[in-house]
């Protein structure tokens, strides 16, 4: 773990274009191991917090073995989304990735996670554990924050991930209509309100939808937009992201 601590510390800095290729060997964007596939090693690899047990619905990690239960939150209020995929828990050592590429823009601390993501959906779809969408839908975000950011990680994880699954990514079927509070402070409720009207759909709405983003936190966001997608004509709704936090 020391090892894992002491690469993420010094890798912003340090052998950018070595680390940026994720299909292939090369270093470990953790530890700078020379021995890496799609960006980790195995030791790496192996230190990200799987979401094992969770919510057969919205993936929130659940304290006990089992995943085909319903969190309480899911039962009191279902949500118009009908499942989600979300590998991993958002805690130590992904939160750094994610943070570091989210907010950083360092893009190639989200480079192995999106590699990996797209594998273990390939996986699901032979097991027969997902259905494949028609399309992905990014989670849009605010345009001023947006050009703060300089990109939108929703969308660079669909557009990552479409190459890989040959699934299109329709960037224009939502949108936001009105600037919202940062949501990063707000409790369930307080983000469900801030975020009421803020979607607009475009028809036409294809069947088969995953909704992309990168970290689901209190499900606020997908369940206004998977509202809007709903009624807007969607019959299946997914929500695929990397990670989810543990309540």
């Amino acid at each position: 773990m020391n090892q894992m601590i002491k690469g993420l510390n010094w890798l912003s800095t340090f052998m950018d274009k070595k680390v940026n290729s994720i299909r292939h060997g090369g270093l470990c964007v953790a530890c700078l191991s020379s021995q890496a596939f799609n960006g980790l090693c195995q030791p790496c690899r192996g230190d990200l917090p799987v979401n094992r047990w969770h919510c057969r619905c919205c993936a929130l990690p659940l304290a006990f073995p089992s995943s085909e239960l319903l969190c309480g939150d899911c039962m009191k209020h279902p949500p118009a989304f009908d499942s989600s995929f979300i590998p991993w828990r958002y805690q130590y050592p992904l939160d750094g990735m994610i943070g570091r590429y989210k907010y950083r823009g360092q893009r190639k601390f989200g480079r192995p996670l999106m590699a990996d993501f797209a594998d273990l959906v390939q996986k699901a779809r032979l097991d027969g554990a997902i259905a494949m969408p028609e399309v992905l839908v990014p989670a849009p975000m605010d345009a001023r924050r947006r050009r703060q950011r300089g990109f939108n990680q929703a969308q660079d994880i669909a557009e990552t991930i479409a190459s890989t699954l040959d699934v299109p990514v329709a960037n224009g079927l939502v949108r936001r209509v009105r600037r919202v509070r940062s949501q990063r402070e707000l409790n369930r409720e307080a983000r469900l309100a801030n975020l009421r009207g803020v979607f607009e759909v475009i028809p036409p709405v294809p069947e088969r939808i995953a909704i992309v983003d990168d970290v689901v936190t209190t499900g606020a966001t997908v369940r206004v937009l998977s509202s809007a997608l709903r009624e807007a004509g969607a019959r299946n709704i997914q929500v695929w992201a990397l990670a989810r936090t543990p309540g």
